[in-house]
């Protein structure tokens, strides 16, 4: 298994996880209150559940999609990181964020340069 496969399943079964607590998490739920975005919170479940698919179809039958899904989820957690620097949340409950936008850069990174 090389790197790409492994940042690329790792990153997908986080989104899968996440995405689905999205709609039945009370914690998650009484997150996106906190963040003053309650109505956003199924529209993230749901990107993030299509970014998960798109990272694990792409991986196996087209780069292109792999490299979208990668961008997609790498600015998705971009802006998630951004609204937690907005409500001045702590590094600690930021660091997630920040990490999934660059392991999903790095994925798109890595698919661009093994394939195009």
């Amino acid at each position: 298994m090389n790197l790409l496969v492994a940042l690329t399943w790792f990153s997908s079964l986080a989104f899968i996880y996440f995405g689905i607590n999205c709609f039945y998490s009370k914690f998650i739920i009484a997150e996106f209150e906190r963040y003053a975005l309650p109505k956003f919170r199924k529209l993230t479940g749901f990107l993030q559940l299509l970014g998960a698919g798109g990272l694990l179809i792409g991986l196996y039958f087209t780069p292109l999609l792999l490299l979208l899904a990668a961008i997609g989820l790498s600015v998705l957690m971009l802006f998630g990181f951004l609204v937690r620097l907005k409500i001045r949340d702590n590094f600690i409950k930021s660091a997630p964020a920040f990490t999934f936008a660059t392991l999903n850069l790095l994925i798109a990174i890595k698919t661009y340069y093994a394939y195009f």
